[in-house]
């Protein structure tokens, strides 16, 4: 077992240099490949310039201003869009200069003041800003600057709304600090030994609403809400699951010496959760309605309970165990008599955690809807009271990726979508405005890449920032009612960058296993490429079905190049299972985790090798964090006739040992064989090639016993791998510690190079001091 060290110097041992510089001979796995390596985010940090960061619009104006990159820092840029005018947002040197005045430990200069955002104030002549803990603010039209003290701490307190964060099995845990106010003043609602009392603001004595609550079967405060008219109040009554708690031990507590023990309230799939069911009372009258669970009989989760202005409806989201069934309910407050408004119902599973939306309009006559019911993820508009769809909004073989407005006055919705363009990247997201009827779609991009738009407040104009891979960024200020161009704010300048070597990454598409469908991805290759020589394969992996996960938009790479400079080919790529495309894309991860689009990857990799005979598909690694941790090594368990070397840190080997949200939401429930099949920790046995588990300590995101359980199932099954433990680290790859072991380890296993020995007294960092 590997034990962290301190922070990651380049090292090189004497007795190493002589078989260091033969291998520089081939160029890969050398001192000078580590170096750059190791140095590459570094040398190409600021080196391209005029890149625009998004516009902050000044108040309800059509004014903005943004940060831009420049040859040694930054610089502020002030647009009037409506003047079309662009200058400085303020004198740079000045500013710098009267910094520098008040703050005599520090020099400052035009490029680099001490903030990256600000706000103006007092009619925009004077910018407010933090530094060191601070609020800083500084005229800038007389150029005098003074610290205001210590920033407002932030409100820590819960919002009184529904705690989402809370998740299931936690909302009775929550406590209720103050009462819940009634909109018309006069009451107030609390909970009083886990039941329900009201009282006049002000008054001590109170009334208790319901008598049947008790520690196993209590109302929560958290959830209480008031109708409209102040007549009635909605509450949750909550029968506490089971309370699963993941267990640590620190073994080397920085402040002292003797290991130190915490808990960490976790749910993990198949745990009994929070029994959820909503009470309506009648506060005049006292009368308590319980409501039948026919239409929500077994929750993952129920939303919070609003109120239809009219007072007499009242509203709430239901989410299924397994997440095959996702409704809204409206429920008939004199009556208790409750209705599906909408009913999604899948075959598979309903994502509510990244395509859910709802707009309810005219107090719930009529309601936006999302759903991937055609096979593609789009809007739907619902007759409310009849809960029938009166049209389908967006259709085609494209995908909804978000609305932004929802313009009730001109019934118009404001939405981002991918696919919509021929002959372009499906992934690319775009601007578009539609008419609740389906007519008058209008896109706001048009430019072949990744867009960002943003709007000004009152929709008269919009910039328009747009990138791709292999093409840096544009930024463009346009007109809403017309998309004509005002002006074109910047246009980013790679050139100093691509002086260095570097190039762009490589956009490439493959057919998937099915042979029609397209499966796209990018190569990464090191600056000093050689088209000659023969490279290793070394894949980025994460196959999380919660998103698309193949970078589209303009970047350095700095975190492929990192093992790119070593001499490898790197790439990333997007199989089915993943999101953004089709539903029936998507559901190939649907009880079945372990699929992670190998067979579309596998595809791909062969369809590259038949371009580039440099590409080695005889040596190819793999590596991945989380549930990237879990496709990693279940490459070696499930697909080792391809992959000969992973590395896996914090790896979620085990779904059943995992948060339930995220695991349930793919592998559904209840708990059946699948899980098993898709576990390492159960296939262990299958493993052939190398593998590196690095397991940070304290990881709060997976349970670190899901790598534990791994190493011990390997041991059971005699296998040979490596297993690193980062004392102290959180959920990632350990740090620089644990980088530098994953690098040594393709350097070793896939060029045949002998990593250094970093712990000879002969050293040299990578500067080359000594």
């Amino acid at each position: 077992m590997a034990v962290a060290g301190p922070a990651r110097f380049v090292l090189l041992t004497a007795v190493l240099l002589e078989a260091f510089i033969a291998a520089s001979a081939v160029g890969q796995g050398t001192r000078e490949d580590y170096v750059r390596a190791d140095s590459f985010a570094e040398r190409a940090r600021g080196l391209v310039v005029d890149v625009a960061e998004e516009p902050n619009w000044i108040g309800e104006s059509s004014r903005f201003w943004y940060r831009k990159s420049v040859p040694g820092g930054d610089a502020f840029v002030r647009v009037d869009a409506g003047a079309g005018t662009k200058g400085p947002a303020f004198d740079h040197e000045r500013l710098a200069a009267a910094l520098t005045a008040v703050r005599a430990d520090t020099t400052y200069t035009p490029v680099t003041l001490p903030f990256r955002t600000f706000e103006y104030v007092d009619e925009e002549r004077v910018i407010e800003f933090v530094l060191a803990d601070s609020t800083w603010r500084c005229d800038v039209s007389e150029y005098g600057c003074e610290n205001r003290g210590p920033r407002p701490e932030r409100d820590g307190r819960r919002d009184r709304g529904f705690p989402w964060s809370a998740g299931p099995g936690q909302l009775w845990r929550i406590d209720n600090e103050e009462p819940l106010r009634s909109p018309d003043g006069r009451l107030e609602a609390f909970i009083h030994s886990y039941n329900v009392a009201v009282r006049e603001v002000g008054a001590e004595e109170f009334t208790l609403l319901s008598h049947d609550g008790s520690e196993g079967n209590r109302y929560t405060g958290a959830s209480m809400a008031w109708s409209p008219d102040s007549r009635r109040l909605a509450v949750y009554r909550v029968v506490p699951g089971y309370e699963r708690k993941v267990h640590y031990v620190e073994s080397s507590p920085e402040d002292h010496l003797q290991p130190r023990h915490s808990t960490l309230l976790y749910a993990k799939p198949g745990d009994v959760l929070d029994r959820q069911t909503p009470v309506i009372f009648d506060v005049e009258t006292g009368r308590k309605l319980e409501l039948s669970d026919a239409l929500f009989p077994n929750p993952y989760s129920l939303s919070r309970l609003e109120w239809r202005e009219d007072g007499r409806r009242l509203t709430f989201e239901y989410n299924e165990r397994g997440h095959r069934v996702f409704r809204i309910i409206e429920v008939d407050a004199t009556t208790g008599a409750a209705r599906a408004v909408v009913s999604e119902e899948p075959g598979t599973f309903f994502d509510y955690a990244g395509k859910r939306f709802r707009h309810d309009l005219k107090d719930g006559a009529e309601v936006i809807w999302m759903s991937e019911r055609d096979g593609w993820n789009h809007l739907y508009l619902y007759d409310g009271r009849t809960g029938r769809v009166k049209r389908q909004i967006t259709r085609g073989e494209w995908v909804v990726r978000g609305v932004d407005t929802v313009d009730v006055e001109n019934r118009q919705i404001w939405f981002r979508a991918s696919g919509m363009n021929p002959g372009e990247d499906p992934y690319f997201e775009h601007q578009y405005r539609i008419d609740f009827n389906g007519s008058g779609l209008v896109a706001y991009t048009e430019a072949n890449g990744d867009h960002e738009v943003s709007f000004s407040p009152n929709m008269e104009y919009y910039v328009d920032r747009w990138s791709r891979v292999d093409h840096p960024p544009v930024a463009v200020l346009r007109r809403t009612s017309d998309r004509s161009v005002v002006m074109e704010l910047e246009r980013a300048d790679a050139s100093a960058l691509l002086a260095t070597g570097w190039r762009y990454p490589e956009v490439f598409v493959a057919k998937g296993r099915d042979g029609r469908t397209d499966i796209w991805g990018i190569i990464i290759r090191p600056t000093n490429f050689d088209s000659t020589r023969s490279y290793p394969v070394v894949e980025s992996i994460y196959a999380g079905p919660h998103g698309s996960h193949v970078p589209k938009t303009f970047s350095t790479q700095a975190r492929y190049h990192g093992v790119a400079e070593l001499g490898f080919i790197v790439v990333q790529i997007d199989g089915m299972g993943t999101s953004n495309r089709s539903k029936a894309f998507h559901d190939v991860a649907w009880k079945n985790l372990k699929d992670a689009g190998f067979p579309d990857r596998i595809r791909w990799h062969r369809a590259v090798a038949e371009r580039y005979p440099y590409y080695d598909t005889t040596r190819v690694g793999i590596y991945g964090g989380s549930a990237g941790g879990q496709n990693a090594m279940g490459a070696l368990l499930f697909h080792n006739d391809f992959y000969d070397v992973a590395v896996s840190a914090s790896g979620s080997h085990d779904n059943r040992m995992d948060k339930i949200w995220w695991n349930e939401l793919w592998m559904s429930w209840p708990i059946g064989p699948h899980y098993a099949e898709s576990s390492n920790v159960v296939n262990a046995h299958r493993l052939e090639g190398d593998l590196l588990l690095i397991l940070p300590e304290m990881d709060t995101n997976v349970d670190p016993s899901s790598t534990i359980q791994v190493v011990n199932a390997l041991i059971r099954a005699d296998k040979d791998f490596d297993f690193v433990l980062v004392p102290g680290a959180n959920h990632g790859f350990g740090g620089a510690f644990g980088i530098r072991k994953r690098n040594d380890f393709f350097v070793e296993h896939l060029l045949g190079v002998e990593p250094p020995n970093w712990n000879r007294p002969e050293t040299v960092a990578v500067d080359g001091s000594r």
